[in-house]
C-alpha cells in the first residue's frame, strides 16, 4: 500500500505540479485547494496520511488554525508548511504545534523530496509508538487484573479510579508475587500520561553507586568509566512514569536526592551545572513496611509523606482463593500458546489442591506452577502430580523438620535456630549414608574434613548405633 501524502495549495500549477512528482514517486496523493477541504479529508473522510504539505495562508484562513485543530484530535501526521513570505510569529506557532519543517517559496522539489522523505520516517516512528500505546493500553486495562471475588473486585474498581486521577505520586503495598508491576503498568497505560514513557526500576537489583547514576545520570568524566553522557531515568521518564520497585532498598542519601528532584521538578546530572526540567509521574512499590522503616530510621519520613498521595495495598493470593478459577485458565492459555500445548481441561482435584495451599509466592509462584504443569503435560489435562506445591519451601509453622524423598524441610518460623538446622542436616545426611562420612560430605558438597569439624562441633556421632550395626551384621 502506498504513503499517502495531502498536499494542501491553492495555486492551481503548483499543485498539480506536486502531485505529478510525488504521484511518480509512488506516494498516494490527495489535493486539497482550500481550508475546508482540507477539513473534510482529515475529518470527515478520515483519511490518515503520513505527511501533510501545505501553503500557509489560503483563501478561506490559516493553516495553522487547520493544524492546531487536527492536533486536538490526536490525528497523525507530519506537517511540511509553505510560505511565500515568512513571518517570525507564524514560524513560532508552527514549531509549537509540532510542524515537521518551515519552508519558504519556491523550494526546489529535490530539496522538498529529502524533507518529505525525513518527514515520512518520522511519521511512520510516530504511527508505530502511537499503535504499540494503543496496543497497552487494551492489554494494561483495570480488566486485566483478573479475579471475581470481592476483595479482587474492590481492588480493581480502586484501580480504575486512579487510573483517571493525575496523581503526582503513589505507593502500592503487598507481598511479592501479588502483581504490584502489573498495576503500575495498568495505573501508567489507563492514565492520562499514557502517551508517555513508563520506566521501570527495581531499585534492589542495583548497587548504590549504579543506582544513582542511573536514576540521575552522569556527565561524560563525571567519574571513572564515565565515557559520555548519559540520560538518568528521572529524565527518560519526563512527562510519563517511573516505576520505582522496591524502593525501601534505597539509600538514605538516594532518597534525599529523589525527594529534592520531586520537590523542585529539576535535576542536575552527576559532575553536571546545568538544571534540567523534570516532570514525572512516581509510582514506588515495596513488599516491606514502609510505616515501620520510616519508625526505625530506614527510610525518610517525608519522602514517605511526598510519595503517599495515594497508598494502594494488594491482596495476597490467599486472601482471595476464589480468583483460581479465572487465574489458572488465562495462564494454562499463556503457556499452551508458549509452548505449543494443548492443555484444556483442570482436574477438581487440582483446584482442591490449590485451595488448601498457603500460596507464599502469591500470582508468581502460580505462574511457575502452572508453567511446570502445562510443559509437562502428556495430554490435554493438567496434571495433578506436577503441581508440587510448597516442595523447597519450609514446613508449616510448628511441624518441625521433616524429610521427604531425597528433600529436607526446615521450618523458618523461628522454631529452630541456625545451629540447629545445621545439625539436623548432617545428622540426616549421615544417617542416609549409612555413617560413611565421606559419602556423606559428597552429597552435602563440602570435604570430609569440614564434616568431621562439623560433627564435632555439635556432639554427634559419626558411628553408626549399636542397634543399626548388629542389624547390619546379621545382614551380612
Amino acid at each position: 500500500m502506498a504513503d499517502s501524502l495531502l498536499i494542501i495549495e491553492d495555486e492551481d500549477g503548483l499543485a498539480r505540479e506536486l502531485e505529478h512528482h510525488f504521484s511518480a514517486k509512488g506516494w498516494d496523493v490527495e489535493v486539497a485547494e482550500r481550508l475546508s477541504q482540507a477539513r473534510e479529508i482529515l475529518t470527515s473522510q478520515k483519511l490518515e496520511p503520513l505527511v501533510i504539505l501545505a501553503d500557509m495562508s489560503l483563501p478561506d484562513g490559516s493553516v495553522l488554525d487547520l493544524m492546531e485543530s487536527i492536533r486536538e484530535q490526536k490525528i497523525p501526521g507530519e506537517w511540511i508548511l509553505l510560505t511565500g513570505y515568512g513571518s517570525v510569529p507564524d514560524s513560532v506557532r508552527a514549531l509549537r504545534l509540532g510542524a515537521y519543517d518551515f519552508l519558504e517559496k519556491p523550494c526546489p522539489l529535490p530539496r522538498l523530496e529529502l524533507v518529505v522523505a525525513g518527514a515520512r520516517r518520522s511519521a511512520l516512528a510516530q504511527r508505530r509508538l502511537h499503535t504499540q500505546t494503543r496496543d497497552s493500553r487494551r492489554r494494561y486495562a483495570p480488566s486485566s487484573y483478573l479475579g471475581a471475588s470481592k476483595t479482587t473486585e474492590e481492588t480493581r474498581r480502586l484501580i480504575a479510579r486512579l487510573a483517571e486521577v493525575p496523581f503526582s505520586a503513589l505507593i502500592i503495598g503487598g507481598e511479592t508475587g501479588t502483581g504490584k508491576g502489573l498495576v503500575a503498568r495498568i495505573l501508567h497505560h489507563g492514565g492520562p500520561r499514557a502517551e508517555g514513557p513508563l520506566i521501570e526500576v527495581n531499585c534492589a537489583a542495583l548497587p548504590r553507586e549504579l543506582l544513582e547514576s542511573e536514576l540521575f545520570g552522569h556527565e561524560a568524566g563525571a567519574f571513572t568509566g564515565a565515557k559520555g553522557r548519559h540520560r538518568g531515568y528521572l529524565e527518560q521518564a519526563h512527562e510519563g512514569t517511573l516505576f520505582l520497585d522496591e524502593i525501601a532498598e534505597m539509600d538514605l542519601d538516594l532518597q534525599t536526592k529523589l525527594l529534592t528532584v520531586l520537590e523542585d521538578r529539576h535535576l542536575r546530572r552527576l559532575g553536571g551545572e546545568r538544571l534540567i526540567k523534570v516532570d514525572v509521574q512516581i509510582i514506588a512499590a515495596s513488599n516491606q513496611n514502609l510505616e515501620a522503616r520510616v519508625s526505625s530510621g530506614e527510610f525518610r519520613s517525608d519522602l514517605f509523606h511526598r510519595l503517599s498521595v495515594f497508598r494502594l495495598d494488594l491482596p495476597p493470593l490467599r486472601e482471595r482463593l476464589e480468583d483460581l478459577g479465572q487465574l489458572v485458565p488465562v495462564l494454562i492459555d499463556e503457556y499452551n500458546a508458549r509452548s505449543g500445548r494443548q492443555v484444556s481441561e483442570v482436574p477438581p482435584a487440582v483446584y482442591e489442591q490449590m485451595r488448601a495451599y498457603h500460596w507464599p509466592g502469591n500470582v508468581r509462584e502460580l505462574r511457575n506452577v502452572v508453567e511446570r504443569a502445562v510443559l509437562l503435560a502428556h495430554d490435554d489435562v493438567l496434571p495433578i502430580e506436577w503441581l508440587q506445591l510448597g516442595q523447597g519451601m519450609a514446613a508449616a509453622p510448628g511441624s518441625g523438620p521433616s524429610v521427604e524423598g531425597d528433600q529436607l524441610l526446615i521450618p523458618l518460623d523461628g522454631s529452630m535456630a541456625l545451629d540447629e538446622m545445621d545439625s539436623y542436616i548432617i545428622r540426616t545426611a549421615l544417617e542416609r549414608s549409612g555413617y560413611n562420612v565421606t559419602a556423606a560430605a559428597r552429597a552435602l558438597g563440602t570435604t570430609r574434613e569440614t564434616l568431621r569439624y562439623r560433627i564435632h562441633k555439635y556432639g554427634l556421632s559419626s558411628e553408626a548405633p549399636e542397634s543399626l550395626s548388629a542389624a547390619a551384621a546379621a545382614a551380612n
